[in-house]
This record gives C-alpha cells, sequence and structure tokens, in this order.
C-alpha cells in the first residue's frame, strides 16, 4: 500500500480546529492504553557494519523477510519502507534503525510480550541473513558518514535542512536510537498536570536510561550522548518548553507553539513537497511558498506534529522522549516506569509533589548535567540518583495499586526490577560498558555488539 494523498481530509480553516484535534484525544480511565517504541540498531555479523536498504542482506529483504508473520508491507514509490499489522507498525530511521511502534495495549505485561514476540520475529529473519541488532542510545563504532540513508522522501527533505539548524542534528538522524511510551489523558487538567510531572522528571528518565557512552569506539565523555545530541539538533522544534509550566497552560498554547515550529514537508501520496523552514501559519492563510494558494488538510497538521521534538511531545496522547533505547528488560521498564507514575491518582499527586516546586533553573540544570554526570549529578542537597530512587518508588506504588496481574499473579512492578537494580548500585548503564571497555574489553568496543546484541 502507499501512503495517503490526504485529499479527502477537512481543509483547515481555522486556529480551533487545530485546538480540536488534540483535545480529540481524551479518553475515559478506562480506555487509557500504553504504546510503546522502540528502535535498534542493525549490524552485519561479520564486520559489524549497518546494513544499507538494498540488497540481499539489506534492511528491505529484511521487512520482505517479515511478512511471513502476517505484516503488511507498505511501500513508498515501489520500494518497501514500513510494516503494518493490527495497530502496531514497524519502521525505518534514517540509517535504517528498525523501529518497533507498539499498538496501544491494555496493561505492560501485553507491552512486554509483544516486544518479545517483535524481537523473535526479527531474529528468525535476521540470523539466517547474517544480521543482528543492538539496543544503545548512540551508535557505538561508526562515523556519521559511515551511515547508510534509507530511500525516504522526508528523511531527504529533513538531511538537506538540518545541517542549517544544528550542528548535531544528522547525528540525531543517523546515529540514535530511543525508547518511548505513550500515554493517554482524560481531560484538558489531565494532559496539563501529567505533562507538568513527566517534563519535570524527563531528566531523571535520561539517568535511568543513559546508555550512549561511546562515539567511533572510543568514551565520548557523556553517560547519555543521544540526550546531549538533542542541545544541538534544531532548538526551533526540540527543548524543555519552559511555556508548559505557565499558568494557563492547555491545548491553545500548545497549539501556538506548534505553529511556531517551522515545517519540513508536506506529503501527497508518496510524494514529499520541500516546505522546510517555511510557516503553516503561511500554509493555513493559502500563502505557502512551497504549496501558494493551498490550504492544509488534517492530515498535513497531524503530520506536522511529529516534526516538532520536545522532551515531552503532545500529540493525542503524551510521549515520554527522553531514554536512549537498551537491552528488552529496559524496553518493558521505560512504559513501566511512566504507568506507575502517571496511570495512577495518588502517584501521580506524589510526582507532582515531588517536583512542582522545581525552578525552571534547576530543570535546565538536569537537562543539561545529566547527560554527562547522570546519577551523579548534584541536585539540591542531594544528587540525581536520589530522584530517581524517590520517583522509582512512587512508580512502584503506583503500579502495584494498578494491580494487574500476569497469569502468575505477579503485577507490573516486576518491570521497574531492572530500574531497582540500578539505582541500588547507582551505576547506569553506559557506566557499566565503560567498565567493561577499560577492562576486559581491552579498550574496544567491538564486544557490545556481541554481549548486548538481541
Amino acid at each position: 500500500m502507499s501512503g495517503s494523498s490526504h485529499v479527502e481530509e477537512p481543509l483547515i480553516e481555522s486556529r480551533n480546529q487545530l485546538v480540536d484535534y488534540l483535545s480529540s484525544g481524551t479518553r475515559e480511565r478506562d480506555d487509557w492504553r500504553i504504546g510503546t517504541e522502540h528502535e535498534k540498531f542493525g549490524f552485519h555479523f561479520d564486520d559489524l557494519r549497518p546494513p544499507t536498504f538494498d540488497g540481499e542482506r539489506g534492511i528491505e529483504a529484511l521487512l520482505k523477510g517479515l511478512v511471513q508473520f502476517g505484516w503488511a508491507p507498505v511501500e513508498e514509490h515501489g520500494r518497501v519502507i514500513a510494516l503494518t499489522r493490527d495497530a502496531a507498525s514497524v519502521s525505518l530511521e534514517p540509517a535504517g534503525q528498525l523501529e518497533l511502534s507498539g499498538a496501544p495495549l491494555e496493561n505492560l505485561h501485553e507491552t512486554c510480550r509483544e516486544a518479545s514476540s517483535h524481537l523473535r520475529e526479527v531474529r528468525a529473519v535476521a540470523e539466517p541473513m547474517g544480521l543482528g541488532f543492538l539496543g544503545m542510545g548512540f551508535q557505538p563504532k561508526w562515523r556519521r558518514d559511515e551511515m547508510p540513508w534509507m530511500p525516504k522522501g522526508r528523511y531527504k527533505i529533513m538531511r538537506e535542512y538540518m545541517p542549517k539548524v544544528g550542528s548535531l542534528g544528522l547525528d540525531m538522524m543517523t546515529r540514535t536510537c530511543t525508547v518511548q511510551v505513550n500515554l493517554d489523558v482524560a481531560s484538558e487538567a489531565d494532559m496539563v498536570k501529567k505533562f507538568r510531572v513527566s517534563l519535570a522528571l524527563q531528566s531523571i528518565a535520561t539517568a535511568l536510561f543513559a546508555d550512549s557512552p561511546f562515539t567511533e569506539g572510543k568514551p565520548n565523555g557523556f553517560l547519555s550522548y543521544r540526550s546531549h545530541i538533542w542541545t544541538d539538533t534544531d532548538n526551533d522544534r526540540s527543548g524543555m518548553l519552559d511555556f508548559v509550566f505557565e499558568e494557563g497552560f492547555g491545548y491553545e498554547r500548545y497549539v501556538d507553539y506548534l505553529l511556531d515550529v517551522p515545517m519540513y514537508f508536506i506529503q501527497r501520496g508518496d510524494n514529499y513537497i520541500d516546505a522546510a523552514g517555511q510557516s503553516f501559519r503561511d500554509y493555513m492563510a493559502g500563502k505557502l511558498p512551497a504549496h501558494r494558494g493551498h490550504l492544509p488538510r488534517m492530515q498535513d497538521w497531524a503530520d506536522h506534529t511529529t516534526t516538532a521534538f520536545p522532551e515531552v511531545r503532545l500529540k493525542k496522547y503524551l510521549e515520554m522522549r527522553g531514554a536512549d533505547t537498551g537491552p528488552w528488560n529496559r524496553i518493558c521498564a521505560l512504559p513501566a516506569f511512566w504507568t506507575g507514575l502517571l496511570y495512577d491518582d495518588s502517584a501521580l499527586d506524589a510526582a507532582w509533589d515531588l517536583v512542582k516546586d522545581y525552578s525552571l533553573e534547576e530543570l535546565h540544570a538536569l537537562r543539561n548535567g545529566v547527560p554527562r554526570q547522570a546519577f551523579k549529578l548534584p541536585f539540591r542537597n542531594g544528587t540525581v540518583l536520589d530522584v530517581a530512587r524517590q520517583a522509582l518508588q512512587i512508580s512502584a506504588h503506583g503500579l502495584a495499586r494498578r494491580a494487574r496481574l500476569n497469569d502468575v499473579g505477579s503485577d507490573e512492578t516486576i518491570f521497574l526490577s531492572p530500574l531497582m537494580e540500578l539505582v541500588e548500585a547507582g551505576e547506569t548503564p553506559a557506566e557499566r560498558k565503560l567498565a567493561l571497555y577499560h577492562g576486559v574489553w581491552g579498550g574496544n568496543v567491538d564486544p557490545v555488539f556481541r554481549e548486548f546484541a538481541y
């Protein structure tokens, strides 16, 4: 199948339609779901290089191989660039990082089964091709110019635009991987409270999941270099969003923010019109240089909401964007951490009590300091480790009160175990890899592909 032409979508004729689009995602509590996304780096077993799109051992061949498991191919100009199955999808990041965008599921047991099933399917197809996959926040070995590019129209536009607005945007595109969770809201007030709590604690998640200490085979001086990348990618569309903490924040204010985010593209069928740097406000006035005389459709607005990259992103739900990806158990831990904090009223209240007096200066100090120091960053009378411990305890209590049990009677707190162990040790995944690098690996990052592959 091909991308939508958008021609049947309603025209946008007022700002209120944009507000209504975002607010239409509100759900009753019983309908709240958990949607988890994770990315991973592919590599050839023989030389550890990332696979290209083409060829017998390429990414397109891998996608075609996954069709046997009931996935439907999505094509762009006759090339398979994604897969869909039920409400989930498998897609490609710019350098071929493979992403699972999971279905909206009722509990974390289902989420973890979904991730496990996906990794088994990928392994079944990839191993005979001589391919493996690694979960880390930043490509540990290869230079930017050694990374392949996938033939997707939107990535061509972004590739040309990124160097105009930051020095690290191409690294973000080609050499980073993340794990995210998408969570629902019940009302505008619920959205505001969850947005503020999750934005204030996003740096804590960055510390808990910090796993990108290498660049081009050497330590880079960071524990989450992936997080640092975002500080010089494109400041027009990334960052902390101070206005979320201002009185009166709501859907309308976020719409105004999105309208100030420069556009990337307009999609029509398989084709992308380059609108990089242009204004959605001009588009609504029929004055967009790239598509003059035309008005946007609602799908154009939906596309535009995906081109903002703040630490927490609002679409029809909230996306948590602060974590490096990692091994299987941390793919499950990320949605567990945020579900426990945001889907239980008592936990949400406790989390708000934890962060409500954080100043903007403190929040920015966390955002800027955590990528390098993680748990060890001084904060108030202690360190980030102390805040991480408190946040995890709140999350665990929230998951326990949810009381969603698996077949053997365990609740969702089991998925926090990897994070609890890290906090108990006071050591991030990145620090553990650095210890191996300086120890048994003998200053060589190559063993990471063997010892930490899925």
